[in-house]
């Protein structure tokens, strides 16, 4: 029996438990959460230095883009599981 052989079920195996998405996806989301967080957090920084209410509307931001990455990881694993 050569060594191919032996791990031919395993490969198997293993090839049939990937159902899930894929590391490039994973990735893609995990810097979209990243920026979106961002984004709300810088864009509450400048109205608060603008304003100078420093750290009211950082806070606002911050809440805003935890929201808006929250909405994103939503919509994105609802049409994942839809697949």
């Amino acid at each position: 029996m050569a060594a191919g052989d032996v791990l031919r079920p395993l490969r198997q195996v293993v090839v049939e438990q990937r159902n899930g998405p894929e590391l490039v996806t994973l990735l893609g989301l995990g810097a979209a959460v990243a920026a979106v967080l961002l984004i709300g957090l810088g864009l509450g920084w400048l109205v608060d230095w603008l304003v100078g209410t420093l750290p009211a509307f950082t806070m606002v931001g911050l809440a805003l883009g935890i929201v808006g990455a929250g909405v994103y990881i939503y919509t994105k694993f609802t049409k994942f599981l839809k697949e």
